[in-house]
């Protein structure tokens, strides 16, 4: 397999996975299991982070590493 196909599918992968546990962190909102929702929302936004990165999409990148900062704030503050 070569190195495109390979970091492809590895992105892939992250990008699906990170958008599977932020549907996760979304239900644990739903039924109020605080500050689960939020552990749940910070692994996801550093899945996409890590996708944006390798997508060479600053706009993705921007926007997570703002997300993930606002997260770690208010996680800390909690």
């Amino acid at each position: 397999m070569n190195a495109l196909v390979r970091r492809s599918t590895e992105t892939n992968t992250i990008k699906w996975g990170a958008s599977v546990i932020q549907i996760f962190g979304y239900g644990a909102t739903a039924i109020g299991l605080a500050p689960l929702n939020m552990y749940l929302f910070l692994a996801g936004l550093i899945g996409w982070l890590i996708v944006g990165w390798r997508w060479n999409d600053m706009a993705m990148t921007l926007i997570h590493v703002i997300a993930l900062a606002a997260m770690v704030i208010g996680l800390a503050l909690a």
